[in-house]
């Protein structure tokens, strides 16, 4: 056997096969990345890749997450280097909306004072939208929302309360704001596709907290019909 070569430190007997390593969750976000690159060339349907995501975020091991892109030419290049796949990655998106974008003005109020609002499921995204969190909560759940635009800002402020916003896998997402005595997280996303819409999640966590994170597995169908609009329109 090969193991002093493969493993230079000793190891359990169980990790001698490579494939049986335990996954990490850097494992597993490599191989959501390249399932995402994916989707956008048009190798995979949007049902497929909702079921190996699926299958990538119960792996246990390295062995189980390798078949989930043996078809994909991104598992024939592991070295990382030019040719890996990364090296294509889009330009990333915009941190700040093209001049006349998006208005000034709100185009939807979603505000929670004391209790708890809720904006999810098939609906269409507004340019602007202002969530404002008082003692209560905003969720703002963007997976299986139509978007008409290219650029859409989502101002959030929490004030003893919080803001949790969803997107789906396929679009960028952008942040800019602060926390005082709070939380203000968004985490960046950047999409495969540089035509897809990019999200701006801006305001202020103020003894509150303000989230902004992609939705895992979650992905906008038929991007390019559904997104009508132009960026700076």
């Amino acid at each position: 056997m090969d193991l002093e070569k493969r493993l230079p430190q000793p190891a359990p007997a169980t990790a001698e096969e490579s494939g049986s390593l335990r996954a990490s969750d850097a494992d597993r976000d490599r191989i959501a990345d390249i399932l995402r690159e994916a989707v956008a060339e048009g190798r995979l349907t949007a049902e497929e890749h909702a079921e190996r995501v699926e299958g990538v975020y119960r792996a246990k091991t390295v062995g189980e997450l390798e078949p989930l892109i043996a078809d994909l030419p991104a598992a024939h290049d592991r070295t990382g280097g030019p040719s890996s796949g990364y090296a294509s990655a889009p330009a990333p998106a915009p941190g700040r909306p093209s001049p006349g974008a998006v208005p000034a003005v709100a185009d939807e109020n979603l505000v929670a004072v004391l209790s708890g609002s809720v904006r999810k499921g098939r609906w269409r995204v507004a340019r602007r939208t202002h969530a404002y969190a008082v003692f209560g909560s905003v969720e703002i759940d963007l997976s299986e929302a139509i978007f008409e635009q290219r650029q859409v800002v989502i101002k959030a402020v929490a004030i003893f309360g919080s803001v949790e916003i969803r997107v789906p896998e396929n679009v960028s997402l952008r942040g800019s704001g602060a926390g005082v005595l709070g939380n203000f997280e968004v985490d960046t996303l950047d999409s495969a596709d540089q035509d897809a819409p990019v999200v701006f999640v801006d305001g202020t966590a103020i003894f509150g907290n303000v989230e902004a994170r992609p939705k895992r597995g979650k992905l906008i169908r038929d991007l390019h019909r559904k997104v009508r609009g132009h960026l700076g329109h």
